[in-house]
């Protein structure tokens, strides 16, 4: 790794590319800092030192790096983007235009992506107003009126809100932009770097979590060995897991080009454990968000009916592991991170084809008939391996309640701080952009030796 860092740097093009990734990580950090207009700051503080937060606004605080806590107009962060990304993959299956579109190549996936911004714009206006809701639920009654006095969509309040709204909005799309700018003009996947960018820099706050003033000595020794010991050992399985891969046997029959003939090769084709990589992490913490939040909005419905059915909803990440909401939040985040890791495995191994790719090539599994026999075998195989790497991709999902609910048993309130200074989520999106971002470097580098010798 330090080796490609140092032969990037030596070359002008990449070293320019590297540096303006670094700096547009920088500007959203910066941009992270700035507070929505019309938040009573010092009143916020104030109720977020002595308030326990809801699951939800928690976790969107810890991936946004502090911009929730800080009441930021990046507080969303490219959450809304996801959540619409999620839902075009999702129809494109079922609408025969959609389905045309991706077929099209670069100009069909241009269309979609734009398809995807104009349904990220309804979707942040709506987490806007459900995130705020929401916030001011977990502060309890009269919360949100001494820290946002002017919000609301009466005659008198109506301007104040929707200047708030708008900001937050503009912050998601400027937070996507700077996405895409890093992906065109940077190094590696602009979206997930951003999202990288804030669990790194929610690192250092989450660690002061450990030294907090109420601990005792020995409490903050075990928390701080807890949290180092359970960071490694996770670490190493991850990095395990998403390099670990099965080998598919692969020969060559003889073939002749003009008067040589080429014996028989055998290879192999490797499919990792974990094809998905991080991707069902960020997509399951999207849709498990979406209903509490959009929920927040209607918390305060002066029909009582739909104000609890949407206290009990935005209620549902309860982080009191002595309530049902606690076990139902966890269950359905690990389903949905095993679901989607088998429903975006299979999008991946069906776009490369290897199939059709090995028969074009002359090449086929030893005791497997090619085409059909072959295609059914490798779908076999990558669904055995994928069903460990998603319940290890739930498991790492599910760490903070694990260890809360071991704490809670244990009669260790603080264990959970240890895991949550980095989530296991987050350790996985760290990891996986990580090594995403040095493969692509890698190849950059590759790619201009070739250039070079050309």
């Amino acid at each position: 790794m330090i080796e490609s860092m140092r032969a990037a740097f030596a070359l002008p093009d990449l070293r320019r590319r590297i540096l303006f990734t670094i700096g547009l990580l920088i500007i959203y950090r910066l941009a992270a800092n700035i507070p929505v207009p019309g938040v009573n700051l010092e009143a916020w503080t104030i109720f977020t030192q002595q308030a326990s937060p809801n699951a939800v606004v928690g976790f969107l605080d810890l991936l946004s790096g502090g911009a929730v806590r800080n009441f930021s107009v990046m507080a969303m962060g490219v959450y809304p983007y996801i959540t619409a990304s999620i839902i075009i993959q999702l129809l494109t299956p079922i609408i025969p235009q959609l389905q045309e579109l991706a077929s099209e190549g670069e100009t069909g996936r241009n269309k979609m992506n734009r398809y995807t911004y104009y349904l990220t714009v309804p979707l942040a206006l709506l987490q806007a107003i459900g995130q705020i809701r929401l916030v001011g639920f977990s502060l309890g009654a009269g919360g949100m009126e001494f820290i946002m006095p002017n919000f609301g969509f009466e005659a008198s309040t109506i301007l104040p809100t929707l200047t708030t709204l708008f900001a937050m909005l503009g912050g998601t799309m400027f937070a996507i932009w700077l996405g895409e700018l890093i992906t065109e003009d940077g190094i590696g996947q602009g979206i997930s770097l951003i999202i990288f960018s804030g669990i790194v820099a929610g690192i250092l706050p989450g660690l002061a979590q450990l030294f907090a003033p109420d601990n005792t000595t020995t409490q903050t020794v075990f928390m701080v060995t807890a949290f180092i010991l359970i960071t490694l050992a996770t670490l190493f399985v991850i990095v395990v897991v998403q390099e670990g891969q099965r080998r598919i046997p692969v020969q060559y029959g003889r073939r002749v080009r003009g008067r040589k003939v080429y014996q028989g090769q055998s290879s192999y084709v490797p499919l990792k454990v974990n094809t998905a990589g991080m991707i069902p992490i960020i997509f399951a913490n999207s849709i498990v968000i979406f209903p509490p939040l959009i929920a927040g909005i209607f918390v305060d419905s002066s029909n009582e009916f739909v104000a609890r059915a949407a206290q009990t909803i935005a209620g549902f990440a309860n982080q009191d592991p002595g309530s049902i909401g606690f076990y139902l939040y966890w269950l359905t985040f690990f389903l949905l991170v095993v679901g989607f890791t088998f429903f975006y495995t299979d999008v991946m191994i069906r776009q490369q084809n290897i199939p059709q790719t090995l028969q074009r090539q002359g090449g086929f599994i030893p005791g497997i008939r090619p085409g059909k026999r072959t295609e059914v075998y490798i779908m076999a195989v990558v669904r055995r391996i994928t069903f460990a790497g998603a319940v290890f991709l739930g498991t790492i999902a599910i760490l903070p309640g694990l260890m809360q609910f071991i704490g809670f048993v244990l009669g260790i309130p603080g264990l959970q701080n240890a895991v949550l200074v980095v989530s296991g989520s987050g350790l996985i999106i760290v990891v996986g952009v990580v090594i995403d971002t040095m493969r692509q470097l890698e190849s950059q580098l590759l790619m201009r030796q070739y250039e070079g010798f050309l």
